[in-house]
């Protein structure tokens, strides 16, 4: 077999593996594609090598180097979990030549990934919870729209990316559930409260057009195009949007939709809800995922122990 093809069109063929054959997302491929470029570029920069057979450990030490000592655009040291995804995309590649490609590369279980500590979830305790839910004011159609966008999230525990491709004809109001196609295009069923259908419900009957998102934006020039499909609102759109009544109802931490997310889970987990649950429920494709969520409840089970327990 010729070896031979350059190193580019060997990353071009991977990230289209991982289209076709992986099923991933324009995003996930989009990321695999920065942190890929980033090393081929510096490979071609710092390396005479430009085939796949001479990446060795030691090649791979210089460039963990490089990206330890490497600054973001805002002149900060590249954080140590980015870091971690540079290497883990590496592998990727490293693997699929090997096994798909049969090119003699570094085996990709040679190198190690750096410890992380141990990852900290950010979330909402009910009172929390209750002073966002009720900051927008729901006097107008902008406020209406916010709240059920709030009000989605938590009830749902939504990336915001699903978020912001829900269309109005897939929202079953009446069973108060949908289908939602997640990371790895993975379908699951998500379910609204009682409390979320109501909202979204009381913002479509305020809705005058009959565009196809059922989140859209107010701002700007209306575009009645492809049933309004550019007047869906962006996923940095809505992160602003949780952001500004975050500050409104004065909440000391930075709360993002995926803060919302984590509360979400942390909710279901305190009131009892099983871990094998509340992974369907958020689309983990592993259970070590969720059990990140663990050491909030038994956080919480600590606080109840040392509130309730007979023995001070």
């Amino acid at each position: 077999m010729n070896h031979d093809t350059s190193l580019d069109l060997l990353i071009t063929e991977f990230l289209e593996y991982l289209e076709i054959e992986k099923g991933c997302s324009f995003l996930t491929i989009r990321v695999y594609r920065h942190y890929l470029d980033r090393f081929h570029n510096w490979l071609s920069e710092n390396s005479p090598t430009r085939r796949a057979e001479d990446i060795d450990l030691e090649l791979i030490r210089r460039y963990r180097l490089y990206l330890a000592h490497l600054r973001t655009r805002n002149g900060l040291l590249l954080k140590r979990v980015s870091q971690s995804y540079h290497i883990i995309a590496l592998r990727a590649f490293l693997r699929y030549l090997l096994v798909k490609r049969d090119i003699p590369t570094l085996s990709p279980d040679k190198i190690e990934l750096p410890k992380q500590s141990s990852r900290s979830v950010s979330f909402l305790d009910p009172e929390q919870i209750q002073r966002l839910l009720n900051s927008p004011q729901i006097s107008n159609e902008i406020g209406l729209r916010d709240k059920a966008i709030l009000e989605t999230f938590f009830s749902t525990g939504l990336r915001v990316s699903e978020l912001v491709r829900l269309n109005r004809d897939q929202i079953d109001l009446k069973r108060q559930e949908f289908g939602v196609k997640g990371k790895g295009n993975k379908l699951r069923v998500v379910f609204l409260s009682d409390t979320a259908s109501q909202w979204i419900e009381r913002y479509l009957q305020l809705r005058q057009d009959h565009f196809k998102p059922l989140f859209i934006r107010y701002s700007g020039s209306v575009d009645t195009q492809k049933n309004g499909e550019k007047m869906r609102l962006t996923a940095r759109s809505i992160e602003k949007i949780v952001a500004k009544y975050a500050r409104r109802c004065g909440l000391s931490i930075k709360v993002s939709p995926h803060t919302l997310r984590h509360s979400f889970a942390t909710d279901l987990l305190i009131g009892g809800a099983d871990l094998r649950s509340v992974q369907e429920m958020l689309c983990h494709e592993s259970i070590r995922t969720t059990q990140v969520y663990t050491h909030v409840t038994n956080r919480h089970l600590k606080e109840v122990h040392k509130a309730f327990h007979g023995r001070k």
